[in-house]
């Protein structure tokens, strides 16, 4: 049997968050948390939700003390600031570090059991669902307003460890190439291949089936031909990245990944290397260690990225 789990609903192109505010009052929802990171606060990128919030009349409160590579203390603060303001739901705006912190918020509130953060690690028997989490990503890599994991660091013993939870994922996910649109070239290298990483592992992962194969060939073919333009600064390429990685996010959340990225977390989480750039360093190792274990998968990969003259190809 195969499982696939993905948002109750998503918004996709230029201006998509709009519908934020018509999200939450359709919901009933009163007053949300948003958490976001403050680097996107300073540069005003949170700024443009908070508009459409306060355009709606809908009070918030802002919460940002979140890192890049997300730690204990930040969701156990982000617990208690939820608590304190009395929210009824969660907007997520930025890359995987305001993400995977406001899903950990989000299952610990509604779980208190689980309120020592490292016992979500693994597959963790969490009862209820977390509370409803809005998911608006500013980078195109991750795809956390899409997946079922979250990441979390631990300081203590400079280590990451990994959640996976069906009730975690985001019940609504709101992607807008324009709140991307202030990355920098490093950035949007970096996170694209996270995204193109996640596609190629979730491809070649033994989980993987013809469902999560359509998601993955797509999204390969998507992002080999968006994310030089995207690096550039282009609007076409933008788009293209927002909707790539988001279809991988629909593969590898509900199939799995592999080697490449438990290297990446422990380089990230012990020289606190930038994830993405992490898992472009060690893929070509990676690939080239599975390349007798794929069958014919990395000749579809490179059909999918346009590379010439392979149709014919064996492989070892």
């Amino acid at each position: 049997m195969n499982r696939f789990v993905l948002n109750e609903t998503s918004y996709h192109g230029k201006g998509a968050i709009k519908e934020i505010a018509s999200e939450i009052q359709r919901r009933g929802f009163k007053k949300p948390l948003v958490c976001s990171d403050p680097d996107l606060v300073k540069f005003g990128v949170t700024q443009k939700v908070l508009d459409i919030l306060e355009g709606a009349n809908i009070s918030y409160e802002l919460y940002t003390n979140i890192k890049p590579n997300p730690t204990i203390e930040n969701v156990q603060t982000g617990v208690s600031a939820f608590k304190a303001c009395k929210a009824d739901c969660i907007v997520a705006i930025g890359g995987g570090s305001s993400m995977d912190t406001s899903k950990a918020i989000g299952i610990i509130a509604n779980n208190p059991e689980f309120a020592d953060v490292r016992s979500l690690e693994g597959v963790a028997p969490t009862k209820n669902k977390c509370v409803p989490i809005i998911a608006v990503p500013t980078t195109a890599g991750t795809a956390a307003e899409v997946t079922i994991n979250y990441v979390i660091t631990d300081v203590e013993k400079k280590r990451k460890f990994v959640c996976v939870d069906t009730n975690d994922i985001p019940v609504v996910a709101v992607v807008d190439p324009d709140m991307m649109s202030s990355m920098p070239k490093g950035l949007t290298a970096a996170t694209g291949m996270d995204a193109l990483t996640h596609a190629i592992e979730g491809y070649i992962t033994k989980g993987a089936w013809e469902l999560s194969d359509m998601f993955h060939i797509k999204a390969i073919e998507i992002i080999a031909r968006s994310l030089r333009a995207a690096v550039e600064g282009t609007p076409e390429g933008r788009e293209g990245m927002a909707l790539g990685q988001y279809v991988a996010g629909m593969g590898f959340s509900n199939v799995g990944l592999g080697v490449d990225h438990s290297m990446a977390h422990t380089l990230s989480a012990y020289y606190d290397t930038p994830h993405g750039k992490a898992c472009a360093i060690l893929l070509p190792t990676v690939m080239a260690y599975n390349a007798d274990y794929t069958g014919t998968k990395y000749r579809d990969i490179a059909i999918a990225m346009g590379v010439k003259g392979v149709e014919k190809k064996r492989y070892r």
